[in-house]
C-alpha cells in the first residue's frame, strides 16, 4: 500500500472514530457536556453536539487537503512548482461554504438565545444576592429568605499539614442551606451581588450569570426531573472563590409547599428565640463563649483564628476597632459592613452579634472588660 493511500486511510478510520464515539452516548463521555435536567439544557447540548459534528467534518476535510497535498505534490515527486497564483473558483467555494455553515448554526443559535433570555409568564420568583463567599436567596413569592453557606469541614480543605484527612463524598460541594425548586415549574432568578462580581453557575440548568454589585440580572429555568444538583460560583471573586457551592433540590409542588411551611415555622422559632436572647443580660462568660463559637464560624475565615488578618483583612489583634473604638461603633460595623466586609445584620441574630463584638473586645490581649448586651443590638439595628 503506498504512503498516500495509508494517509487516506487513516484519516476515514479517525472520522469514522470520533463519529462514533460521540454519536454512540455523548452523555456519558467525560469529554463531553452533559444534557441536563431542563428543556433548554437539552437544545444547548443539541446545540453543541450538531456544531461538534460539522467541525469534526470541517477539521478532517481540511487537514485531510493538507495532508493530501503535502504528500501527493512533495518536492521529491514535483521538483519544479507549478506556474499558477491562485483559483477564483476555489476561493469562492471555501469562502461560500463556511458563509453557509455559520448561517445555518446562526439559525438556531439565536432562537436559542431569545429562549433562553425570555423570562416572562414565570411561576415563581427567587432573588440571588452573591457575597464572600456565601449566597443569599430570597423567594420572593413565598417569604422566605436563607443564607446558603459551604458545609465542608475546614480541617477537610485546610490540611496544610497533609495528614490525610479523609474528603466527604461531595467535597467543596455541601452547603449548610439548600436551594429547593419545585419541578415542572418556571422559576424566574434575579442575580446582584454585595461586594464583588459572582457567577451563578448550574451546569445541569445550562444556567451560568453574573452577579454584579449594583446590577440585577435575570434569567430562568424550569427543571424537569426530580434530583440534588450542584454548581458553583464561576468568577474570581477573592480568597474563598472555591468554597462558595450551589446546591439546588428540585422536589414536587407538594414536597415545595411542605419545605416552604417548614421555613416559616423554623423563622417564627428562630424569631421567638431572639426576642428571649435579646431580653435577658448576658454574663461576660456566656458572651464570651458564644462569641468564640460565631467568631470560629464567620469570621476566622478572613481575620484568622489568631485575630491577626492576612494581606487584605485587617488584623483584629490589638486594632483600633476593637480597643479604641466605642462598642457601639465596633457593633455598627458589624450590623452594616464596611469596604469589604459584608453587613452580618441579616445573617446573624442580635444576640450572636453582642457575643462576637463582646469577644474580640477581649480576646488575644485586648482585654477590654467591656462586653455588648443583644437589647443594645437591637436598638442599633434600629438607628438608636
Amino acid at each position: 500500500m503506498s504512503l498516500l493511500r495509508k494517509v487516506r486511510s487513516g484519516v476515514v478510520l479517525l472520522a469514522v472514530l470520533l463519529s462514533s464515539s460521540l454519536m454512540a452516548n455523548p452523555e456519558y463521555s467525560i469529554y463531553n457536556l452533559r444534557p441536563g435536567v431542563t428543556e433548554t439544557s437539552q437544545e444547548v447540548f443539541d446545540l453543541h453536539m450538531l456544531v461538534v459534528y460539522i467541525m469534526t467534518v470541517v477539521t478532517i476535510l481540511v487537514f485531510g487537503a493538507m495532508l493530501y497535498s503535502i504528500i501527493r505534490f512533495r518536492k521529491s515527486k514535483h521538483p519544479v512548482p507549478a506556474k499558477f497564483h491562485h483559483s477564483t473558483k476555489l476561493e469562492i467555494i471555501w469562502t461560500v461554504i463556511p458563509a453557509i455553515i455559520l448561517i445555518y448554526l446562526a439559525v438556531p443559535a439565536g432562537k436559542l438565545l431569545l429562549k433562553v433570555e425570555d423570562t416572562s409568564y414565570s411561576d415563581m420568583t427567587i432573588k440571588v444576592t452573591g457575597s464572600q463567599w456565601k449566597w443569599h436567596y430570597d423567594y420572593m413569592d413565598n417569604d422566605v429568605s436563607f443564607y446558603s453557606s459551604l458545609s465542608t469541614p475546614r480541617e477537610q480543605f485546610e490540611d496544610y499539614s497533609r495528614t490525610g484527612t479523609e474528603k466527604g463524598e461531595n467535597y467543596l460541594l455541601e452547603v449548610d442551606n439548600e436551594v429547593v425548586l419545585p419541578i415542572g415549574k418556571k422559576v424566574r432568578i434575579l442575580l446582584t451581588a454585595d461586594d464583588v462580581i459572582h457567577s451563578w453557575w448550574m451546569p445541569d440548568f445550562a444556567v451560568k450569570m453574573d452577579a454584579i454589585p449594583g446590577l440585577i440580572n435575570e434569567t430562568w429555568t424550569k427543571i424537569d426531573k426530580p434530583g440534588v444538583y450542584r454548581g458553583v460560583c464561576a468568577e474570581l471573586c477573592g480568597k474563598d472563590h472555591g468554597y462558595m457551592p450551589i446546591v439546588v433540590r428540585a422536589v414536587s409542588q407538594d414536597d415545595f409547599d411542605k419545605w416552604v411551611g417548614q421555613k416559616h415555622a423554623e423563622k417564627a422559632e428562630a424569631d421567638r428565640l431572639a426576642a428571649e436572647a435579646a431580653a435577658k443580660s448576658w454574663s461576660m462568660e456566656d458572651l464570651m463563649a458564644d462569641g468564640e463559637k460565631v467568631y470560629m464560624e464567620k469570621c476566622a475565615v478572613c481575620h484568622q483564628a489568631n485575630g491577626e488578618g492576612l494581606a487584605t483583612f485587617p488584623a483584629l489583634k490589638g486594632s483600633k476597632v476593637t480597643t479604641v473604638d466605642s462598642p457601639d461603633d465596633h457593633a455598627r460595623q458589624v450590623i452594616f459592613g464596611k469596604n469589604a466586609m459584608p453587613p452580618f445584620g441579616d445573617m446573624l441574630t442580635d444576640a450572636e452579634i453582642a457575643a462576637v463584638v463582646t469577644y474580640t473586645r477581649n480576646q488575644w490581649g485586648n482585654n477590654t472588660g467591656q462586653l455588648v448586651q443583644p437589647g443594645r443590638i437591637k436598638e442599633l439595628k434600629a438607628g438608636k
